[in-house]
């Protein structure tokens, strides 16, 4: 926490993605926010955000580079915030297919993010989101309230369950444009959205708000 009593958040910045909108998203939502890929800021800041935009393979290896995967790992393992955003989510999973392309992603989450199979791709515009009960990332936003989506690919299988009666089974939300996919995940330290919070107006900010007030 900064000495000013807010939550501090790090926006790991390794080359793919908006952050200075994600910046302003969360300092209007309430956190101090820093811009940085310095590993010592991004293990101490209270919760730590990873955009992503453009392919899946490149933010991968942009990450690696950056030494992201180390950090996220580090943090997830003492029970530390971490939220992915848009391709920053889709490289939680264990693998992308790109034009054909297999990469391999960070595996914190079996699963494929491939094409979306839909009339219009990309899926670019606003549209709602199926929440399971007890969701704490959509805590206080109407059912049909609407977020901005921007992507041509995303995980259509959710594989993994919990087998353990004292582990909570993830939450897993759910959106549809040709067919279902998954929109957003909260599991223990780690949540993440497919759509992209910070363009999503007053729905987006509440929604950062609620992440920032779990820190």
């Amino acid at each position: 926490m900064s000495a000013g009593g807010k939550k501090s958040v790090v926006v790991f910045d390794y080359g793919f993605g908006n952050v200075r909108s994600a910046e302003r998203a969360l300092e209007r939502a309430g956190a101090e926010v820093e811009i940085t890929r310095d590993y010592d800021r991004a293990m101490k800041a209270d919760g730590l955000l990873v955009p992503g935009v453009g392919a899946f393979a490149a933010c991968v290896e942009g990450l690696r580079a950056a030494r992201g995967d180390w950090v996220i790992g580090r943090r997830l393992a003492g029970g530390r915030p971490v939220m992915g955003i848009c391709v920053g989510m889709q490289i939680l999973f264990s693998r992308g297919i790109e034009h054909g392309q297999e990469a391999e992603g960070m595996d914190e989450w079996p699963g494929t993010v491939g094409p979306l199979k839909a009339e219009v791709v990309p899926h670019m515009g606003w549209n709602t989101v199926e929440a399971p009960e007890g969701t704490r990332l959509f805590a206080g936003l109407p059912a049909d309230e609407r977020y901005y989506f921007v992507h041509s690919y995303a995980v259509h299988d959710w594989e993994l369950e919990s087998d353990n009666p004292a582990m909570a089974a993830p939450k897993v939300s759910w959106t549809t444009h040709g067919q279902p996919f998954v929109s957003a995940v909260e599991n223990g330290p780690l949540w993440a959205t497919q759509f992209h919070p910070e363009k999503s107006g007053d729905a987006g900010a509440h929604l950062l708000t609620n992440w920032i007030e779990t820190l």
